[in-house]
């Protein structure tokens, strides 16, 4: 197997950590879900390096810029928000981090029909980074590389893509294995368009933040919450503050490791060691399943993604 790639960057390091000593400037980046929690955080460090940060917010009241920031708006849930928002991007782009995200507590969908959290956490990632793939090729050709960050998560462990099902029309709706499947998407994403675009000089790797209270939670359900607790008391994760959470994020988008390299899955600022699709999370919290960095998975999902969102 070939050796996993590791940084100097562990659980505790914040993105300001990451970030020290590197300059930015020139750097345009965009950052989805950046009105609070880690978005915010990523979106902060990242400028206060010298990058010029979009904040892609679907509230853009809620989002507070900074110095070499602004505020655009972004439903990823409405394929026309997303369309509008890829069209009117002028100029090269270098970095995407694809970090908005949703839980429901029931079943949601939108008005095609898909799953709220797959449409939101997937599907509106993938018609965002392909509508702005000539932008990223750009960024490219300016910087030697472009790089997209897919913000998955632990909760990947809990559900491959059930292609036969993907919007729960037809088994009983469970919001968290939604969550998992959109979570599985995010890698899958990471690892096809890796493959798709590493000639126009774009790598994408997906990350998972590790435990941080934030807005995301705010919709979990009692079995959700009693869920949650019980993976911490038994040890699976610990929280982290939205400093710490942030970090992995910004390692995936500027550690020298990772340049020109794409469909690693990072944890704790490294890249995770795979696992067995029926390994239990509770003995492999810092792992990644298979069936989050299957090729033929991940191709197969890009096909129906681009189906689902074409216009």
């Amino acid at each position: 197997m070939t050796a996993l790639i590791t940084t100097p960057f562990t659980a505790t390091s914040t993105a300001d950590d990451v970030l020290a000593g590197v300059d930015l400037a020139g750097v345009r980046a965009i950052v989805t879900g950046a009105s609070s929690g880690i978005g915010a955080e990523t979106a902060r460090a990242l400028a206060a390096a010298g990058a010029e940060v979009t904040l892609a917010v679907r509230n853009p009241a809620a989002a507070v810029p900074g110095p070499r920031s602004r505020v655009a708006r972004l439903d990823l849930a409405d394929r026309a928000s997303v369309r509008r928002f890829a069209r009117d991007w002028d100029g090269p782009l270098h970095l995407l981090v694809n970090n908005a995200g949703i839980v429901t507590g029931g079943p949601a969908h939108t008005a095609e029909g898909w799953e709220l959290q797959f449409a939101t956490n997937h599907l509106g990632h993938f018609a965002l980074a392909t509508g702005l793939h000539a932008a990223l090729a750009r960024g490219a050709a300016d910087r030697g590389e472009a790089r997209i960050v897919s913000v998955s998560s632990t909760a990947h462990m809990r559900a491959g893509v059930d292609f036969t099902d993907l919007h729960f029309t037809r088994r009983a709706y469970d919001p968290q294995i939604a969550y998992a499947q959109s979570k599985t998407a995010n890698s899958l994403f990471a690892v096809e368009a890796t493959r798709r675009w590493a000639a126009d000089g774009i790598f994408a790797n997906a990350v998972n933040p590790g435990g941080v209270a934030t807005g995301l939670q705010r919709n979990f359900t009692a079995a959700q919450k009693e869920s949650l607790a019980a993976a911490e008391a038994a040890g699976i994760f610990a929280y982290k503050t939205v400093e710490q959470g942030a970090a992995t994020s910004v390692v995936a988008a500027v550690a020298p490791q990772f340049a020109r390299t794409g469909g690693h899955y990072l944890d704790d600022a490294q890249e995770a060691y795979p696992v067995p699709d029926d390994a239990e999370l509770a003995d492999h919290p810092h792992g990644v399943k298979a069936w989050a960095l299957d090729p033929a998975t991940a191709e197969r999902l890009w096909t129906v993604s681009a189906d689902l969102t074409r216009d």
